[in-house]
């Protein structure tokens, strides 16, 4: 599966990997050893594989409700349409209900917002793209089963009686690969402000970019996921994890993927 290396910046980084090898065990193993009992998956798209690393595809071909990673796609749309233009514009306007997420009641900027996973402030953005428009991209998109019926303000978001948008991270894996190839045609600015929006972690190894999500699924079950991907080196791998529990949340994805990704020895 080879792609070309984006950096997402101002100037862009074109690159055709194409070396074609079998997948290496040893990561797959630090995905497995990682998981432990745990359930769930992680997807990652390597440009020197033929195939996904992807220890679990019982997991990773569910399609689930993708939380607030869809504030991507959600931000990705507002940037497309001109409704939103920086990170750092003001974004998130407190309506004074004070909500049980400290951080969501103040004011915010769009970053502050992303980082925050401020639902209130994406429901409102949500809103300004309207139906039309948010069915459309959604189906430019590909993305899972493109179903808002629940309400165009909570279509992403699980609950009890609800048929939300559903899904599965093999499928965030390879949307995450056609953002950062270039494949959506999308702006070089929105590159560059979803750039900054995800941008989640530096070492002198890599450059992680990711986005936690955290949805209740059943009675006394969460999901967590962590989407996104990592820059090491020269090569670029996108990816998506799920993972399964009571009280499980997005963080501990994103704890499971730095973990795996710093011992393969990418970031």
């Amino acid at each position: 599966m080879p792609f070309r290396l984006i950096s997402l910046a101002g100037t862009m980084l074109l690159g055709l990997l194409t070396a074609q090898t079998a997948a290496p065990p040893a990561v797959a193993d630090l995905v497995r050893e990682a998981f432990g009992d745990q359930v769930g998956s992680l997807v990652i798209l390597d440009p020197s594989m033929d195939e996904p690393i992807d220890p679990f595809p019982s997991e990773s071909s569910k399609q689930l409700p993708p939380c607030s990673t869809f504030k991507i796609w959600n931000s990705l749309i507002g940037l497309e349409l001109g409704l939103i233009s920086a990170a750092g514009e003001p974004f998130h306007e407190w309506d004074g209900t004070v909500r049980s997420i400290p951080e969501w009641n103040q004011d915010l900027t769009l970053r502050e917002s992303f980082q925050a996973s401020c639902v209130p402030a994406f429901q409102v953005l949500a809103r300004r793209i309207g139906q039309r428009e948010m069915d459309i991209w959604l189906k430019r998109l590909d993305y899972g089963n493109a179903d808002t019926s629940s309400g165009l303000d909570v279509f992403w978001l699980p609950e009890e009686g609800r048929s939300p948008l559903l899904i599965s991270p093999r499928e965030q894996a390879e949307r995450i690969r056609r953002l950062v190839t270039g494949e959506l045609g999308i702006t070089p600015k929105t590159e560059r402000v979803l750039r900054e929006l995800l941008l989640a972690r530096q070492t002198a190894r890599g450059t992680l970019f990711g986005k936690t999500g955290t949805g209740r699924i059943a009675p006394h079950t969460n999901v967590g996921w962590y989407v996104g991907w990592i820059e090491s080196g020269s090569t670029l791998r996108p990816f998506a994890c799920t993972l399964f529990g009571k009280g499980v949340m997005g963080k501990d994805a994103r704890a499971l993927v730095e973990r795996v990704f710093g011992q393969a020895g990418w970031l």
